[in-house]
């Protein structure tokens, strides 16, 4: 008899085929069988008129900290996901020093116990596992502030030596590869060359390089390409973070970027993307206001299109425009951003710079896999994306707007990803993969927060199990902890 069966569901695969009535058997942590007509099992959840498809792998995530703070992973959870990829945009978990510095612009309240390397991180989580499975991306901009501190300038030979270290090391607890954060400080002082020699150590290994990229606004192209040229010099897999056009000037670039995608997998580049389903980004206002102006690497900005998602010394900002803030100080939005600086550093914001066409001209497209970029600042006012970006894309895009078939967008966010990062047996639904499964009702899922109210749970997610224990039942999230970490194949 099995532990437990999905009996009568309507079973989206994850490999992108058009689902099947069946029923689902599992037995410990894995399928078992997938077939109409199922044996007994010790628990049947009835599955008649709901979908039942893989956990949701959201690859591109800043849940490294959150993991260890908040280990229910209830946001997370929620919303269908099963394994977060850490790491992202250059922000690593090790070195510890570097990362604790780091991890107080997402939070700055948190006390982190100590590790040693990623290693130590990843003992850290198999001590304590959180709620959701774990693979991470070593942080290039935290093994260069370890190495070399903020500075501006080429690393000595010594301080690659350092770097290289860091990244071998992470590697070999088993990092599904290496991610850069090239708008921040210090990812942003970092060359080609530098990158392309830290990423050929990765050659023939199957790890990626994963990057947020230059610009991504009218500096999109350039920043495509360098992306590129660094898999093709390095000779690695690369993805492409939040592929997106930011900024009214570089609105429309996506379809030239896109160009620039397939020209280089016709060349045998193993080469893809990323995006959350919105308009709007977030990242922290350091980056965002320089010299004097909001602009950048994300685009011309103006004060009503930066609000304020969290600050741990004036939580009424939140919410907030740096125009409307700067209405009520009496000041231009370039003085607000000034101030509110200046009162914290940490401060993090949701951007609207970005437009409807061009989300859905990237989300269409056959390179584009679904990551969130959620800031997990739970305190404050986060991006919605953080809760929300996998029921959206089912329930508007897939469901009602008809963009991709349901089937598509299942596997975009599940089989896809999984064999990007090399998560083996997972993101499918067949006999002897790992039950991270989803159930939710294909009529009704949708993203429910706005930005007004974030933190709000998704519509229509039934349950979700997690290494084949419940992690959310009846739409509640149980409190159980079987997430694992997941190494490189």
């Amino acid at each position: 008899m099995h532990d437990l069966l999905f009996r009568d569901a309507m079973l989206y695969d994850g490999t992108g085929a058009p689902p099947v009535r069946a029923d689902v058997a599992i037995e410990g942590d894995r399928i078992v069988s997938v077939q109409a007509g199922g044996q007994g099992a010790r628990k049947t959840i009835d599955g008649r008129g709901l979908a039942l498809a893989p956990g949701f792998i959201d690859v591109h995530t800043h849940d490294d900290f959150a993991a260890v703070a908040y280990p229910d992973m209830a946001f997370k959870l929620a919303g269908g996901v099963t394994t977060s990829v850490v790491g992202n945009c250059g922000f690593g978990a090790a070195p510890y020093a570097a990362a604790a510095v780091m991890a107080k612009t997402l939070h700055p309240k948190l006390s982190l116990p100590e590790w040693q390397g990623y290693a130590g991180y990843l003992r850290r989580l198999e001590a304590h596992p959180p709620g959701v499975n774990i693979g991470l991306l070593v942080g290039h901009g935290t093994a260069r502030l370890a190495a070399m501190r903020n500075e501006n300038r080429a690393p000595t030979g010594a301080e690659m030596t350092a770097m290289k270290a860091t990244l071998a090391e992470g590697l070999e607890a088993g990092a599904l590869g290496l991610s850069s954060g090239l708008v921040y400080d210090p990812g942003r002082f970092a060359a080609t060359d530098e990158l392309v020699e830290l990423c050929s150590l990765m050659r023939g290994t199957g790890a990626l390089y994963a990057t947020h990229m230059r610009d991504e606004s009218t500096g999109l192209i350039d920043s495509v390409g360098e992306a590129i040229a660094i898999g093709v010099r390095a000779g690695v897999p690369v993805q492409i973070s939040h592929h997106k056009a930011s900024g009214r000037a570089a609105w429309g670039l996506v379809r030239e970027s896109l160009k620039l995608i397939e020209a280089a997998q016709r060349r045998g580049l193993d080469v893809h993307a990323d995006q959350y389903p919105y308009t709007a980004g977030s990242t922290i206002l350091s980056a965002v206001y320089r010299d004097g102006k909001l602009r950048g690497a994300i685009g011309d900005l103006t004060g009503e299109d930066v609000v304020i998602a969290s600050t741990e010394s004036h939580p009424l900002w939140e919410g907030r425009s740096l125009a409307q803030l700067g209405r009520e100080m009496g000041c231009s939005p370039e003085q607000a951003a000034e101030r509110v600086l200046a009162a914290d550093t940490g401060v993090t914001c949701v951007l609207h710079a970005m437009n409807e066409e061009d989300v859905r001209t990237v989300m269409r497209h056959p390179s584009t896999m679904i990551g969130s970029d959620g800031i997990p600042t739970l305190e404050g006012k986060p991006h919605p994306r953080l809760y929300g970006t996998f029921a959206r894309v089912l329930g508007r895009y897939a469901r009602d707007e008809k963009l991709f078939p349901m089937e598509e967008a299942v596997h975009r966010m599940t089989g896809f990803a999984a064999a990007k990062f090399g998560l083996r047996d997972r993101g499918v639904v067949r006999e002897g993969a790992f039950a991270d499964l989803v159930l939710f009702d294909p009529a009704t899922i949708i993203d429910t927060g706005t930005f007004e109210d974030p933190k709000r749970t998704p519509a229509g997610i039934r349950a979700v199990y997690v290494n084949g224990e419940a992690a959310v039942d009846g739409g509640q999230v149980t409190g159980k902890r079987t997430g694992r970490v997941l190494r490189r194949a």
